[in-house]
């Protein structure tokens, strides 16, 4: 079944940002004015007709009206009026979906507000359940500043244009795609360009990847890394040099709450340029389709690791030359969440534990395979979702060894397209692994792996039984 589209929020900004009245704005798209009124409120949807005008007229991408961003709103909010203090008041999913279409503003500022009074709670409880909460350099409890950032992204669907085009305007003046060694290029650009000298084999000890030394000018870069791993810190350091500007545009334009999440972000934008430079859009898009998205091909095509191969294809959204959303995430053996980006409707846990069902902890049992599952989330929606553990090299006997799992999916539908599907029945319902956010809000009733009850739903514990879960829901 088709689904309905409101756009009402949305159409209203656009005809803001051009500045026109309802009137002059309905005539340019050949509606009455009582029309356009009811499409701004979300009285009525907008029609296929209504999206091509907007199109046409103002050269709007379709996909600025998606309905992914909603979705992603109302699976946050609904996880938040999950929240014990408000289960005597809790709002209906039905009202939850009227806010996060009509009033996305005050979702975001709802969530914003939870999130503030979680992270106070679990400060207090931390301390002992003492009063007294030492202030941010803000004087407010704010966010976490890693949440902030990865809200950000969360909600531009991981896509940063003017960043994207800068490193693949950069990637040809240097003619990346034909160089066999891309680490000498670099280096010898940032030796021609600013003046400084890069060091590729220093050895810094065991916890320092890259070092700047003013006096000398000089980047040294440790020489037990990979050279993947070396070109994208040379990559990350031409960001700093030459987008400044451009970074410190888009993290003022994000309105973070704190500075350590701007300064956050400026890590996460300088990487995001790296990326852009050593895997550049139109080229690494053209050769993710024509080797189905296989990881290990495009890693060899690019000199670039599993995690900046898998990183990039979830970046992959540029208007009009869009490639499949993907969701990314990086975890460690405690199910840490490290890092996750997302193109998609899959829905991350914004507090406690990803769902053990979830392929990604499985692959930590042998690194180096690729797991490939069939996940279904409480929604309906199927995903194929790809998951492999690695191991970060010790450059000596007694270095930390690191370990990590990748987890990268998209939607089923796009399944076709992508070479693990291969000897997959796609549609055997003994395949779909019924997966959730998290315990804490899952839905599910009759799940093996359930860890705690959701904290909206009343539990029973039988006396004439005894099962794997404790108890049943209410």
């Amino acid at each position: 079944m088709s689904r309905k589209v409101f756009i009402g929020p949305a159409l209203r900004r656009l005809r803001e940002d051009a500045r026109l009245t309802q009137t002059a704005f309905a005539q340019r798209l050949g509606l009455s004015v009582s029309y356009l009124n009811q499409i701004e409120n979300n009285q009525r949807p907008a029609t296929a007709g209504v999206l091509v005008a907007l199109g046409q007229t103002f050269g709007v991408d379709l996909a600025t009206f998606a309905a992914d961003d909603t979705d992603r709103l109302v699976t946050d909010l609904r996880e938040a009026a999950a929240d014990p203090m408000l289960s005597d008041s809790a709002p209906s999913l039905q009202d939850l979906k009227r806010v996060a279409v009509d009033s996305p503003a005050f979702a975001r500022a709802f969530l914003r507000m939870h999130q503030t009074a979680r992270r106070l709670g679990e400060r207090l409880q931390a301390a002992g359940d003492t009063p007294y909460l030492p202030p941010s350099e803000e004087g407010e409890a704010a966010l976490l500043p890693y949440e902030e950032v990865r809200d950000y992204f969360h909600y531009v669907d991981n896509y940063v244009d003017d960043l994207d085009r800068a490193g693949e305007d950069l990637a040809e003046r240097l003619g990346l795609a034909a160089a066999s060694d891309r680490l000498q290029v670099l280096a010898g650009y940032l030796a021609a360009r600013h003046g400084l000298n890069v060091d590729a084999n220093a050895n810094l000890g065991d916890d320092v990847l890259e070092r700047y030394e003013a006096g000398p000018n000089v980047v040294a870069l440790d020489g037990s890394l990979d050279s993947a791993t070396r070109a994208f810190l040379l990559a990350n350091r031409i960001a700093r040099l030459e987008q400044s500007e451009t970074m410190a545009r888009i993290v003022s334009q994000a309105g973070f709450r704190s500075r350590a999440a701007g300064d956050i972000a400026r890590v996460a934008l300088a990487n995001y340029f790296a990326g852009a430079l050593l895997l550049p859009y139109r080229r690494f898009l053209a050769a993710a389709k024509e080797t189905r998205h296989d990881l290990d091909w495009l890693g060899r095509i690019f000199g670039a690791s599993l995690e900046q191969v898998c990183h990039r294809l979830s970046t992959l959204q540029r208007p009009g030359q869009r490639g499949i959303p993907f969701y990314f995430v990086k975890v460690d053996r405690a199910g840490n969440v490290i890092k996750r980006h997302s193109a998609t409707r899959f829905q991350f846990a914004r507090f406690g534990g990803a769902c053990p069902l979830w392929n990604v902890h499985e692959s930590f049992e042998q690194a180096g395979r690729t797991f490939v599952q069939v996940a279904e989330m409480p929604d309906g929606i199927r995903y194929l979702s790809l998951a492999r553990a690695v191991t970060k090299g010790a450059a000596h006997w007694r270095a930390p060894v690191r370990r990590y799992a990748f987890g990268l999916g998209c939607e089923i539908s796009y399944a076709g397209d992508i070479v693990y599907s291969e000897g997959l029945d796609l549609k055997a319902e003994a395949n779909v692994a019924k997966i959730g956010v998290s315990c804490r809000i899952c839905e599910r009733t009759n799940c093996h792996q359930r860890a705690v009850p959701p904290i909206d739903r009343e539990i029973r514990v039988p006396t004439d039984r005894r099962k794997v879960v404790p108890f049943d829901l209410m």
